[in-house]
């Protein structure tokens, strides 16, 4: 039976030459009764609707070995390489440049935690009255991410976009010199001076790389002007704002179920596969510059 989370034949056409080269070698034993591709319906059953492993339907594989497999992606990072080369494709079909892009939007969201979550990965954020993580994406104009990290909610966002930046620093430093500067765009709520500061004490050079930039806030008389009153998206800024309620349509991401930081990054980047496969297996991809929000 396929439910609306199941891969189509075309998002595996796309999806199984990719899990080749990057699932791990499992040891010489009896062959599976489930293939990679019922076993991955497992993972993505359980990622958009939220439910327990024990409770996955009795038709997909068996919880035991859905879970046993997605532990052992998730341990050698699948995911997060999975995420970055559908990232590449889909900036392709677009007539962008795969791997580099002139502008990234930063942003974070604090999001509850469950008690499933370890005291590792506990923290309040009084700004946003939140005892949970902080999800933090660096997205391109698409809406689709570079990085995502996951940080405990009282980190500052400065201190969880410096951390997001300093993993990710190789990134920066294979960029090409014949290509602009990479501007970073942040809400009101960053503090420029102090990041480049932070990060100029892991990369003396990071600011030949990118420059940050803060995103236009209209004022009253500017939205009295245009006959706008209360929230006004900003230029931009929206897009990270969609990615977000993207992440949002996945219950199992609704509030933060994993027990470690790791777990649940891990489950933001198969957010982002399983959304970037939808747009490569569209028929009518070809035609669009930017997505819509009609995805799950």
């Amino acid at each position: 039976m396929a439910y609306s989370s199941s891969l189509t034949d075309k998002e595996w056409t796309i999806l199984e030459p990719l899990l080749l080269q990057l699932l791990p070698q499992k040891k010489r034993t009896r062959p599976s009764n489930w293939t990679k591709r019922e076993i991955l319906d497992g993972i993505l059953y359980q990622l958009k609707n939220g439910c327990n492993w024990e409770d996955l339907p009795k038709d997909l594989p068996p919880y035991s070995t859905v879970y046993w497999h997605y532990k052992q992606w998730r341990a050698a990072g699948v995911m997060k390489t999975l995420m970055a080369t559908l990232h590449e494709q889909v900036r392709e079909r677009v007539k962008k440049k795969p791997k580099w892009t002139r502008l990234i939007i930063i942003d974070s969201q604090a999001v509850k935690n469950t008690c499933n979550a370890s005291v590792d990965s506990k923290g309040f954020c009084f700004y946003k009255a939140t005892n949970g993580i902080k999800r933090h994406l660096a997205v391109d104009i698409l809406g689709f991410p570079f990085f995502t990290h996951c940080t405990k909610a009282n980190v500052s966002d400065d201190a969880g976009l410096i951390e997001m930046l300093t993993l990710n620093l190789d990134y920066f430093k294979s960029k090409p010199v014949n290509i602009p500067k990479i501007t970073i765009l942040l809400d009101h709520g960053y503090h420029i001076d102090f990041l480049i500061e932070a990060l100029e004490k892991v990369y003396p050079e990071i600011m030949t790389k990118i420059r940050f930039e803060l995103s236009t806030k209209p004022s009253k008389q500017e939205k009295a002007a245009q006959g706008k009153s209360g929230f006004v998206p900003a230029v931009a800024r929206w897009v990270i704002e969609r990615s977000n309620a993207w992440m949002e349509r996945c219950k199992s991401l609704v509030k933060n179920f994993e027990r470690t930081l790791s777990h649940a990054k891990a489950k933001i980047d198969l957010c982002f596969v399983r959304l970037m496969l939808k747009r490569l297996a569209a028929v009518s991809y070809t035609h669009l510059t930017l997505p819509t929000n009609r995805e799950v």
